[in-house]
């Protein structure tokens, strides 16, 4: 059964904020976190962003705050600027119809604006360590009589060299306080510290299954590393999307791929570790305010964000594991939102995505490339409404054009000129209507088919079982659509349908089948008999 917020024992008020928030049923981690804060006791929560867990302290922090008392009541640390703003303005939120103020503090910002605000009494501080140590030095912020002090991703801070301050800042808390520690991970350090700091606390930890939210549609698309980028346009080209997160595995594929998105006209942007504070922020403002769709950033890089209207993740490179998959895509279906998960896949890389599956214990079902057909039919509109801006605009000088025009149109009819200029706009680009890039030329197979030459046979114990089976997993295509099978004592042949046989050319290149490393190449055709 599932369970509601109006079951919560929580006031009237904060109940009213969190339905006009969106909000309807609790997370997995809210349905069992909010009951244990609510009656005091310290509490270690293992759990990823993405799983509601700010709301989930903070529901139970704005419950118990006294607006009346104008003394901090609750303190939130944080390991970054972005993430203070974020859970302050979440707790703000939440706060709508209490009288409970709310400061995020963090270096960077003034610290005179942050001190006369303090001065006016506030009852929450979200800040991070560096900059709430300085103010507990000049007095600024007095935390002896604060009741919660939250650590909200305790790794992070940890991983950022923040302990000792993290340390100097709860032996000057107030010792009748509840602790309450957040962590994706749980390193030694954190352990030392939840036992130095913390009151027998319950531990929650919210598996890796039940952080994927059900309202995020998660699919995967086969695609070949040489063809990457053309296959990403035409996926989200095919998509309805407001902003998207696209991730890569390093900062130089952030770089690489947002500078190929802008060269082709999409409004995006990288996030990742080499750029400074005030870079980042230019960033996060234009995706915010959504003057850029597409944020390219690193898994790093990424830490912290939390933006409501995000329509789409894309894993352009396939995470390095199933924690990392389940923190991506937590980015998407925020508040109970819409979102989709989309994962591109080459098939050297199928391997990969099936332990994925496996530890989230749900099937992540395929799509395919979208046609360039399906892509026109989409885009239509969007491309009718950039062309009439165009020919509206009074400001754009066309003497450049004038005479290309009229040699066009004195040889051409208007409407090939049209579709053809069309064509060249936005789809000069698009390769991945060749073949996929590859042409095996003729392979003595069967009409439809490709046939594969294969270095191995009945000397490493090849069966055509143990070959389907193993095609079938490494490449991810239907063992039913593997065609012909020949093996011979040092060698096989092997026919699969033309359209997966790029696939299986570039998933089973000196891959290992049947437990040997093998070669395998396009098979010449068979001589003629005469």
């Amino acid at each position: 059964m599932v369970m509601k917020f109006e079951e919560f024992d929580i006031s009237s008020n904060l109940k009213k904020a969190v339905k006009e928030m969106g909000f309807e049923a609790p997370s997995p981690i809210q349905e069992k976190v909010i009951p244990e804060i609510l009656q005091k006791h310290d509490l270690i929560g293992q759990a990823q962003t993405g799983t509601g867990k700010t709301a989930a302290f903070g529901i139970p922090i704005i419950n118990d705050v006294n607006s009346k008392q104008k003394h901090i009541q609750a303190l939130i640390l944080t390991p970054t600027r972005e993430l203070a703003i974020q859970v302050a303005g979440e707790v703000q939120k939440l706060s709508k119809f209490t009288k409970a103020q709310t400061l995020p503090v963090y270096g960077g910002q003034s610290i005179g604006h942050q001190i006369k605000t303090l001065k006016r009494g506030v009852q929450i501080v979200v800040g991070t360590p560096g900059r709430v140590l300085d103010h507990v030095n000049r007095g600024t912020i007095k935390l002896d009589q604060i009741n919660t002090l939250v650590l909200d991703e305790a790794d992070e801070m940890l991983d950022m060299g923040f302990i000792d301050d993290i340390e100097k800042i709860l032996r000057n808390a107030n010792t009748e306080r509840q602790t309450l520690l957040f962590s994706a991970t749980m390193p030694p350090a954190i352990r030392k510290l939840s036992n130095k700091y913390m009151t027998t606390p319950s531990h929650v930890t919210i598996d890796k299954g039940e952080v994927a939210a059900p309202s995020i549609e998660q699919v995967y698309y086969k695609v070949l590393d040489k063809n990457k980028l053309d296959s990403l346009t035409r996926i989200i080209d095919s998509e309805t999307l407001d902003l998207g997160i696209i991730f890569c595995r390093t900062k130089k594929g952030v770089a690489e791929l947002t500078e190929s998105l802008q060269a082709r006209g999409y409004m995006a942007d990288g996030l990742h570790g080499d750029l400074t504070q005030s870079q980042r922020d230019v960033v996060m403002k234009k995706f915010r305010k959504a003057t850029i769709e597409f944020l390219v950033a690193t898994d790093v890089a990424a830490r912290g964000i939390d933006v409501q209207n995000v329509t789409h993740v894309i894993n352009y490179d396939i995470p390095q594991d199933p924690e990392s998959y389940v923190h991506r895509i937590g980015r998407t279906g925020r508040a109970g939102r819409e979102g989709i998960a989309i994962t591109l896949v080459t098939p050297r890389e199928m391997k990969h995505l099936r332990s994925i599956e496996r530890e989230i214990k749900n099937p992540i079902p395929a799509r395919g490339i979208p046609s360039i057909e399906e892509v026109v039919e989409k885009q239509q509109l969007a491309w009718k409404n950039q062309i009439v801006q165009l020919i509206e605009d009074d400001q754009q000088d066309d003497s450049l054009y004038e005479s290309l025009v009229a040699d066009l149109l004195s040889d051409y009819p208007s409407d090939k000129v049209v579709s053809s200029l069309l064509k060249l706009a936005f789809y000069s680009h698009d390769e991945t209507k060749k073949k996929d890039g590859y042409e095996f030329g003729e392979t003595g197979a069967q009409k439809g088919m490709t046939r594969f030459f294969i270095n191995v046979g009945r000397n490493v114990d090849m069966t055509p079982k143990k070959l389907v089976e193993d095609v079938s997993k490494l490449v991810g295509i239907s063992p039913k659509v593997i065609g012909k099978i020949d093996i011979f004592e040092n060698f096989t042949f092997m026919e699969v349908p033309e359209e997966s046989a790029p696939f299986v050319y570039e998933g089973l290149k000196y891959a290992r089948v049947g437990g040997a490393k093998i070669n395998l190449e396009p098979a010449k055709p068979r001589p003629s008999r005469k």
